[in-house]
């Protein structure tokens, strides 16, 4: 099937490397000249696990190729897909005006040679569908005046699910996919060109292997507007178990109680569920929080509005805020203090920085004062270019971002990160405060190591326990140095 995607950002190119490998021919098209060249030379833009070798592999055998001309493409394609970004206004509401852009140039393009569908893939509020619709329409009108009906297509929202760090897996072996669109043929359309990942009929790449026992994807069939809420609630769902663990944290902290166990504890009932329950200092990244405020708009503007989730996004906001009471109970004045940042990403595996806690974190600390470093594997080039107002240090490794420093934190949760010799680390600082914000360490372990520690959710009299079990010499080691 010849299909095309508007849009090459990590939905866009993801969908169309996965599109492309299991058997189908794809046009990605960009207005990014720099972006397709990149692509062009077989460079992938962004950092996304495997993605480079998928491309690689789809490249190679000609089943994907890239394009800032999108006339050609859509009018050849049955399957045209709209994956461009929905960034937040200030009022919260999706910026539509990229998609509005495609719409038209879709409707500038297509003939009457074929019968098409239209995807929406970019997440776009309830009611968008209906806007490509007519945007594409009024596009047709003005090229065939006497005939705009002869140009046959329909409009599909085809949501993804995609986590950064995941999106090839997550792509190839999907919980399901979901198609809604009011119209019988265009979901037909859409069943075929999902058939092999439905069945699983597909090769599995050598570098991700199928997951055992999954032999067929659940396809959800229904209305164009039914696709674009399960979108939007599901995200909004996943955003509330994080702030629902964090407010149970902040709760745990005053108890003298340990999230951990207690997030361990109610996860074993199969009605909650242990994922998403993991306390920290919060979700960022582009889908989240936009989502959350977009819903919460949409709610709004139809006369209601939703506490649950206005709530869960203030939770959000504030946990950031956590990193600074505690630094600040540590060293009390943060002016002039080095304050070491262990990972910069949104979250692992990603070199994405939309709405990342740590540039909050770095700001906040900054205008107090403080002398901020930083030191992620994947993310620092790109923070480097993308915030060069950010006065912040970059470090080529862990044991070089603690060297007398004042405190540590833990910022994103990177696998590597656990492997860290702490006691090394604690050495080579001058006041050895570990703020772990992902609750990365073990606190005995860290305590021992010679850190004064301090992990989200760790009640205070679970941490004086810690402490008494040390003994005086341990909490010496540990950094106290008040």
């Amino acid at each position: 099937m010849r299909v095309t995607v508007i849009g090459t950002g990590h939905v866009g190119l993801v969908t169309g490397a996965c599109l492309a490998y299991v058997g189908h021919h794809v046009t990605c098209v960009d207005s990014d000249g720099a972006r397709i060249q990149s692509l062009i030379a077989g460079s992938v833009p962004f950092y996304e696990p495997f993605l480079q070798e998928l491309v690689n592999a789809v490249t190679e055998n000609g089943s994907i190729d890239f394009s800032t001309d999108a006339a050609v493409p859509i009018n050849e394609s049955e399957v045209i897909f709209i994956a461009v970004g929905t960034p937040p206004l200030p009022d919260g509401a999706s910026d539509l005006q990229y998609l509005e852009q495609a719409a038209r140039s879709i409707g500038a393009a297509m003939g009457t040679n074929r019968r098409r569908v239209i995807a929406n893939k970019s997440t776009v509020p309830v009611g968008s569908g209906s806007l490509v619709n007519t945007l594409i329409r009024e596009s047709l009108a003005d090229r065939f005046r006497a005939a705009p009906s002869a140009v046959r297509f329909a409009v599909a929202s085809n949501p993804e699910f995609l986590r950064e760090g995941n999106a090839i897996r997550d792509s190839l072996y999907p919980d399901r996919i979901v198609v809604g669109a009011d119209d019988s043929q265009a979901r037909s359309l859409m069943e075929e060109l999902y058939r092999p990942l439905i069945e699983q009929s597909f090769e599995a790449p050598t570098f991700l292997p199928r997951p055992d026992g999954l032999s067929r994807v659940p396809l959800v069939s229904t209305s164009l507007t039914n696709a674009e809420m399960i979108k939007y609630a599901a995200n909004a769902f996943l955003a509330t178990r994080i702030s629902f663990a964090n407010e149970i944290a902040n709760i745990c902290e005053r108890v003298g109680a340990e999230v951990n166990e207690v997030v361990k504890g109610i996860g074993l009932d199969s009605r909650i569920g242990s994922r998403f329950l993991n306390a920290g200092i919060g979700w960022g990244g582009s889908f989240f929080g936009k989502d959350l405020k977009s819903l919460i708009h949409t709610a709004v503007e139809q006369g209601y509005r939703p506490r649950l989730l206005e709530a869960a996004e203030e939770v959000n906001r504030r946990q950031r805020e956590w990193v600074l009471q505690r630094l600040q109970e540590k060293l009390f004045i943060l002016k002039g203090r080095t304050i070491g940042l262990l990972g910069l990403a949104f979250k692992p595996n990603t070199d994405d920085l939309r709405d990342a806690p740590s540039l909050d974190i770095a700001r906040r600390l900054l205008h107090m004062g403080a002398r901020v470093r930083a030191y992620d594997p994947i993310a620092m080039p790109k923070c480097k270019r993308q915030f060069p107002e950010l006065k912040i240090r970059y470090c080529d490794s862990p044991n070089l971002l603690v060297e007398r420093a004042d405190a540590l934190v833990v910022v994103t949760e990177w696998e590597e990160f656990r492997g860290l010799a702490l006691s090394e680390l604690a050495a080579r600082m001058t006041h050895a405060v570990l703020v772990d914000g992902r609750n990365v360490f073990d606190p005995k372990a860290a305590m021992t190591a010679g850190f004064d520690y301090c992990g989200v959710g760790q009640g205070l009299r679970e941490r004086d326990q810690m402490t008494h079990e040390l003994g005086d010499a341990g909490f010496a080691a540990a950094g106290s140095f008040a």
